[in-house]
């Protein structure tokens, strides 16, 4: 490990924000960057030396930051599940970084699995008083629209599945993808007849990559888009692109069985993470998309 401009600027990042005396050792690349660079600084302090996990980016990237810091903190203050507490955020004009507690972390296993899905399900049932959230964020690297709303379906339509058709406009995917997906966003309110979801504190980018468990068995979520909406969202990701041992549904449908209608409205929301795939990587993601389209239209016939 080495100490360079980062790591010092890093360290007096974490001494400020802990206040304590934190002298940095080095940092070494850690898994786990996708977007950004993922790092675990090593420093001394009065206690004795301790690590950090660290995410650093160009300046630009302070307001992602910034947003998945709040998430965390909202997550954290749900008390349900456990998320890495924050301890630091900051930039120096150049780069910009988010310091959070090191956490020794290993996949899911089927007994942490089954825990998260009953946290999951109790982190859901804790009372909101309206859809959306108080800011914009980003979902991976894409915005996400977001402001407060009493209507569900509308907030869904309009900041979930127009903003990926309007941004995949943007991009010029296929135009008849763009009009079939239009039409689905105005004749969805067929998914939702005798269905009225409640308000819920989602994680919001809930795949099996953003889960893991402590040494000691605990699960542990992370890295969140959050905002207040339908718990069948959260729950239809985890069943996207798999990772979830089985005993996270099974335990989370104990804990809150699932409403009549839900395959429907599975596919229906995971079309947003679909077209955001399309728009952020092309290829296979934009077919997929198509597809999950023409499926949902056959539905509403």
């Amino acid at each position: 490990m080495k100490v360079d401009a980062l790591g010092r600027a890093l360290g007096n990042s974490i001494a400020q924000a802990t206040g304590e005396g934190f002298t940095p050792l080095g940092h070494e690349g850690v898994p786990g960057g996708c977007i950004h660079r993922a790092l675990r600084i090593e420093g001394r302090t009065p206690a004795g030396t301790r690590s950090f996990f660290a995410k650093t980016n160009d300046a630009s990237s302070a307001a992602m930051f910034e947003c998945e810091a709040e998430g965390l903190e909202a997550l954290r203050a749900a008390g349900a599940v456990r998320v890495p507490r924050v301890i630091a955020r900051g930039d120096d004009g150049e780069r910009s970084w988010l310091v959070l507690e090191w956490l020794e972390l290993a996949a899911l296993g089927p007994a942490a699995a089954a825990r998260l899905g009953a946290a999951l399900a109790a982190q859901h049932r804790l009372a909101q008083q309206r859809f959306g959230w108080a800011r914009d964020n980003f979902i991976g690297a894409s915005p996400q629209a977001n402001g407060w709303s009493d209507d569900w379906l509308d907030f869904w339509r309009m900041r979930r599945l127009m903003a990926q058709l309007r941004l995949a406009a943007g991009k010029r995917l296929p135009p008849r993808m763009l009009d079939r997906g239009e039409r689905l966003a105005a004749d969805s309110e067929a998914f939702f007849r005798g269905y009225r979801p409640a308000a819920s504190l989602l994680h919001g980018d809930l795949w099996g990559g953003n889960a893991a468990m402590t040494v000691e068995g605990e699960p542990v979520l992370f890295d969140p888009a959050v905002y207040v909406g339908d718990r069948e969202a959260d729950v239809a990701m985890t069943e996207l692109f798999g990772g979830f041992p089985a005993g996270f549904g099974s335990a989370y449908r104990a804990a809150w069985p699932m409403d009549d209608g839900y395959r429907v409205r599975r596919d229906f929301y995971n079309l947003y993470h679909l077209l955001n795939h399309a728009n952020l990587f092309a290829g296979a993601y934009v077919r997929q998309a198509e597809q999950s389209i023409e499926r949902l239209l056959a539905e509403i016939g």
